[in-house]
Formats: structure tokens, C-alpha cells, sequence
């Protein structure tokens, strides 16, 4: 079975854990490795089991073995690094979540992948969590057809990143770019429809404020509440707070419907739970029939050594093996560009809403 050779672009905390997913493939491995920051590449290198090290990403894209490339970079960079992709050594893409962070690159994109020979897969890992993906699967039969979606994310602040990007909307694009896409995309994904309208209130309450970067404070939200209408007629919202860490689950979603609801319980990253406590908590996955009443609770345990490869609760392991498959031609991208641009399109919306006090239509 052919083994699939990736290059990586961006080596910081991501890039590591993709590194390590893939390193839990039996057909794939990483070969190749770029970061401007040379203590991250190298580091990383040796992580992928003695990976060579680009100087550039043209060097990169010039290694020999080289079957698809994963770019794990920061936000405002992954345009012109697709552009470049395409024009010097057209490949298999993976690319992290947003695509882009202004409106503006979106047709720019269109045009850049018109035809386009190749797979290319938007990083949407939070659809493979095990609980969120047994919700997606048994949401239609418990609900009966879902009316109403909410999900919410009460986790950590902003982790710092190198070069401090993250604390801006200008390089973000937005905290309801950069981290809802991902809660945008489940909602298209779970109603199984498209949104029409948006309505956000979001703000910076405590996060990052006394912080300076160049002489510049930071920028970025740290809570909010968005509410989505779909051309189906259902509603969805996200309620979302980035200074809740002592959290026991930090994500939890709710479809309800004529017949019940359905309810998925994900912790947070094991690394963060307090020893003191004991085990991380298993995520749930709840199912509620309006008649007759009384909730089902069944556990959804993650495989520990996908634990142990990152934060994301197994979800970056399967995608990945989903990307291999695609790539040894034995399946079909599950998250398309247009998939990534239409939940980048209803972030852009909500940080609009949220600043204009108004509800923008789709």
C-alpha cells in the first residue's frame, strides 16, 4: 500500500499535533518540514521521525518526496501560501481552518482553484470528535428533525502563538472567524441546511486586555452570542466563552426536535484538567425522547493514544485518516472549499452583526 508523504508548513503547537497524527497513520508520514522559525522545524523534524528541513516553502515544495502538503501557518498567511502551492507545484492540500480571513479572497480563491486537479480538504477536525460525530449521526432519528441547534463553548483564553498573531482580528480575522468557524460549519453540517440570516452580540470583556504588542492592545473577543436562521427553518446558536476554564465539558450541543433532543458532552484538552480531580471526564452523548420522558446517557470514550496525539479529543486522527484515504484514492473529501468558505462567510457575518448591531442577511 503506497505511503503518502506530507509536507508541513507551520510548525507551533498545531502543526505538532498533526505531526503526531500522522505519525499513527500506516500509510502516511511527515517528510518534509517549514517554519520561518528554525527552533520550531527542527524540532519538529525530529518529531516526524528525522524529517528534512525546508529553509523556504519554495524549498519545500521542491522536496522530491512530497505527496500533499498540510498547512498549519497562521490565518493571514494561508492565501498566499495557496497561491503559491498552486503556481510553483500543484499538490493534495490539507489546509487549517479559515481558509482566509477577508471577504476579498474569497473569489480570489475561486479563481485560484477553478479546476483544480487535486484534493483539496479544509480542516474542520471538531465534526470527527467521537461524541459530536454520534451526534451528527443519530440527531434526524432522536429529534425527528431538528427545529432548534445550540452549541456552546466554554474553554480557555487564547494560548500565546508565535509572533502573538492570534491577539489581533486583523491577522484572526476575527474570534468568530478564527475559532467559530469550526461551530458554524457543525450547524450547516447537523441541519443538513444553509444559514440565511445572522445576529451576533460579541465583545472583549477580560481577556488580553492589559497585554501590549508593539504598542498596540489586543483586538480579539472573548465572548459572544450568535444566533444563525436556516433556509430550513430551524435556528441555531452559539454561545461562546473563552474565560471559562474551569469548565468540566467544554463543548456541549443540543438538537431538539418534535420526537426529543439529542446532547453531546466534550471535555477539554486532558493536559488542562487538575490532577487533583482525577480522570478528565468521558464525553457524553445524551438522548432524550419527549415521550416517554427520561434521558439515555451513554459514554463515548477517546482511544487514549489519540488522547495522548493532541487537544482535539481524537478528531485530528480521523480526519486525517479520511485525508489519507482520499489521497490513496479509496474515498472523497468530507470538507470542501466550499464547505470551509461558507463558514468562514457566517463568521464574517456574525463579527459584522456584532459591531453594527444589526442582523445581516445571507
Amino acid at each position: 500500500m503506497k505511503i503518502v508523504n506530507y509536507g508541513l508548513i507551520g510548525c507551533g503547537m498545531m502543526g505538532r499535533e498533526h505531526i503526531q497524527n500522522i505519525n499513527l497513520l500506516p500509510h502516511g508520514r511527515v517528510s518534509v518540514v517549514y517554519d520561518p522559525v528554525t527552533e520550531l522545524a527542527q524540532s519538529a523534524a525530529v518529531l516526524a521521525g528525522d524529517a528534512h528541513v525546508a529553509g523556504s516553502l519554495d524549498e519545500l515544495l521542491a522536496y522530491d518526496t512530497l505527496d500533499a502538503v498540510v498547512i498549519v501557518s497562521p490565518n493571514y498567511l494561508h492565501v498566499p501560501q495557496l497561491r503559491e502551492i498552486v503556481e510553483t507545484r500543484p499538490l493534495p492540500i490539507l489546509c487549517e481552518k479559515p481558509l482566509y480571513t477577508n471577504p476579498s479572497d474569497k473569489p480570489l480563491l475561486d479563481d485560484l482553484f477553478a479546476g483544480y486537479p487535486h484534493p483539496v480538504w479544509v480542516a474542520m477536525e471538531y465534526r470527527y470528535m467521537p461524541p459530536v460525530a454520534a451526534l451528527i449521526a443519530q440527531a434526524q432519528q432522536a429529534t425527528g428533525g431538528i427545529s432548534m441547534l445550540s452549541i456552546r463553548e466554554h474553554r480557555f483564553p487564547f494560548l500565546p502563538k508565535i509572533g502573538d498573531w492570534n491577539r489581533f482580528n486583523a491577522k484572526t480575522g476575527g474570534t468568530l472567524v478564527e475559532k467559530c468557524c469550526h461551530f458554524f460549519d457543525l450547524m450547516r453540517l447537523i441541519l443538513q441546511a444553509e444559514p440565511v440570516r445572522v445576529m451576533a452580540s460579541a465583545g472583549q470583556a477580560l481577556n488580553h486586555i492589559d497585554e501590549r504588542y508593539d504598542g498596540q492592545a489586543p483586538d480579539i473577543w472573548d465572548h459572544g452570542y450568535v444566533i444563525v436562521d436556516f433556509d430550513s427553518g430551524a435556528k441555531a446558536m452559539l454561545e461562546l466563552c473563552m474565560f471559562a476554564e474551569g469548565s468540566k465539558y467544554q463543548e456541549e450541543i443540543s438538537a431538539v426536535g418534535p420526537k426529543g433532543k439529542i446532547e453531546a458532552l466534550v471535555p477539554g484538552p486532558g493536559r488542562f484538567w487538575p490532577k487533583l480531580l482525577g480522570d478528565p471526564p468521558v464525553p457524553q452523548l445524551i438522548i432524550s425522547p419527549r415521550s416517554p420522558k427520561g434521558p439515555f446517557v451513554s459514554e463515548i470514550p477517546v482511544d487514549p493514544t489519540l488522547l495522548e496525539a493532541g487537544d482535539h479529543n481524537g478528531s485530528t486522527f480521523y480526519q486525517h485518516q479520511r485525508f489519507n484515504a482520499v489521497l490513496r484514492g479509496e474515498g472523497d473529501v468530507e470538507v470542501t472549499l466550499s464547505d470551509g468558505a461558507k463558514a468562514i462567510a457566517i463568521g464574517l457575518a456574525a463579527q459584522e452583526s456584532a459591531t453594527t448591531g444589526q442582523a445581516v442577511l445571507l
